[in-house]
């Protein structure tokens, strides 16, 4: 059985991103606009967590010592760097055939990570706790937002902290992520979203809340299409990213 089981899981989502899982780490591939996206995203996931610990951003390895959690890792281009910053990452999927792809590739580069064919709601079910949890273009794709966010505030300990990054459920964000990422750029595959399932950051708030965290931190992100880059901005509308503490 390909798909890990649980009420967070939507089996057609899966089985979508499980289609393309040989594609993960080819930067012109189906999976570009990730690549395009990860230096900006690994560069505020770093900063946030390393000034939360009282870290030094800029050191060799500022997340030494850390227990990080990736929900939703995919092909693992999150899980390796975090590795790369000194965290002892613990990363899962949904899809085993993604877990398959993702755990070659870490042994290729001489990587330890400790990659998992799971759910978040397994992890709870075992009493596992992470000072760092990620969950990162996920909460778009599950069946319950709600249910899943609390999971992964229980995940955290307490001190702990936690990124969330989504899509904005605004007409912008249909206009942007689907009708130009999708149809008109073709960067993204037809249907890999759905305008419904997109997340407003009042939502996202009160589901961690429920799962005892407080959003310290948030921060739109945008792409330049004249640079093409994508920059940290005021602008929430589409995708946009949070950070949440536990006391």
């Amino acid at each position: 059985m390909d798909a890990a089981a649980g009420p967070s899981v939507d089996p057609a989502e899966i089985a979508r991103f499980a289609a393309m899982a040989d594609e993960w780490w080819d930067p012109t591939g189906k999976f570009r606009p990730l690549h395009k996206f990860n230096p900006v995203r690994l560069g505020y996931i770093r900063d946030r967590i390393a000034l939360h610990f009282g870290r030094d951003p800029l050191a060799a390895k500022p997340l030494a010592g850390l227990r990080l959690l990736d929900i939703g890792c995919g092909g693992g281009l999150i899980a390796e760097p975090m590795a790369r910053l000194g965290a002892t990452v613990v990363a899962i999927d949904a899809s085993a055939r993604n877990i398959g792809i993702a755990s070659t590739h870490a042994a290729k580069m001489g990587l330890e990570i400790d990659y998992r064919h799971a759910t978040a709601e397994d992890l709870v079910a075992a009493g596992e706790s992470f000072d760092a949890v990620l969950s990162l273009e996920v909460v778009e794709h599950v069946a319950d937002v709600g249910g899943f966010l609390a999971d992964c505030g229980r995940l955290v300990r307490p001190g702990g902290a936690m990124v969330v990054a989504t899509l904005n459920r605004t007409p912008k964000a249909f206009l942007l992520a689907i009708v130009g990422a999708e149809y008109v750029l073709r960067w993204l595959p037809r249907g890999t979203h759905e305008w419904r399932k997109f997340v407003t950051p009042g939502e996202i708030a009160d589901a961690l809340r429920d799962g005892g965290l407080s959003i310290t931190h948030m921060t739109g992100v945008a792409y330049n299409p004249v640079l093409d880059v994508w920059k940290l901005g005021r602008d929430l509308d589409v995708n946009y990213m949070a950070f949440a503490v536990k006391a």
